[in-house]
């Protein structure tokens, strides 16, 4: 009971986060629920809970997103999430999380110095392999691209709905792949049903919440998020 506890209070938060900002959810779910599920266990979990929200969410804002940058992430994706599936199945996690999070301290204090990226064809096709990395091994896209667009400058409607429509198509080609691989365990269905009602919940809140937010205070959010995420990997995997 405390697991499931404490899976519904994370899935509400998360959730809340993820309608607010594109983001939120695999980037504050997957640290917790490594403590809470078995590694392969988690992951699963953190991908259809996602999944599902992403749907839900692009739907309401498809005509704000970035196309053109969509393509090019969804092309980089494909280099990326074969390698990602290698370490999914093949390499302890704990290495590749103190590498991530080392990544995502360091781009996090880039981005608070104030260092712009320009848009680039080029740039967004590797932003999209390593998200795609990161989807298939540890179920956390977010990073790759909160880092791209932010230290690009993109505003955060655009940020949002593109990011979000990017989710939707990597995290069904990385679950098949995870299946075909390592069978979806009926505890993690089970949680699934348990936490959806709240995921629904904390999509209502973020949308209210994301109205009000300014582009300067949606940056710090977004930081905020980068530098909690590299924090937390890095101690919990010491």
């Amino acid at each position: 009971m405390s697991s499931i506890f404490g899976l519904i209070v994370l899935v509400l938060v998360a959730s809340t986060l993820q309608a607010g900002t594109g983001f939120g959810f695999s980037i504050m779910a997957t640290p917790f629920l490594l403590l809470l599920f078995e590694p392969h266990d988690a992951i699963q979990l953190n991908i259809i809970l996602s999944l599902l929200i992403s749907v839900i969410m692009t739907y309401k804002i498809r005509s704000e997103l970035n196309k053109e940058s969509l393509i090019r992430l969804m092309k980089g994706s494909l280099i990326g999430i074969f390698p990602g599936m290698l370490l999914f199945i093949f390499l302890d996690v704990r290495p590749l999380k103190i590498l991530v999070s080392i990544l995502i301290l360091a781009s996090t204090a880039l981005l608070v110095a104030k260092i712009k990226l320009k848009q680039s064809n080029i740039k967004e096709l590797i932003t999209g392999a390593l998200s795609g990395l990161l989807t298939a091994s540890l179920g956390m896209p977010g990073p790759p691209l909160l880092i791209y667009f932010s230290g690009a400058k993109v505003d955060k409607s655009t940020l949002r709905s593109t990011a979000l429509a990017y989710f939707v198509f990597i995290y069904p080609i990385s679950l098949l792949l995870q299946f075909s691989m390592y069978r979806i365990s009926k505890g993690v269905w089970i949680s699934t049903l348990y936490a959806l009602p709240f995921a629904i919940m904390g999509i209502y809140i973020g949308q209210r919440v994301f109205a009000r937010l300014n582009q300067q205070l949606f940056e710090k959010i977004i930081y905020s998020l980068l530098f909690f995420t590299g924090i937390y990997l890095l101690i919990t995997t010491m």
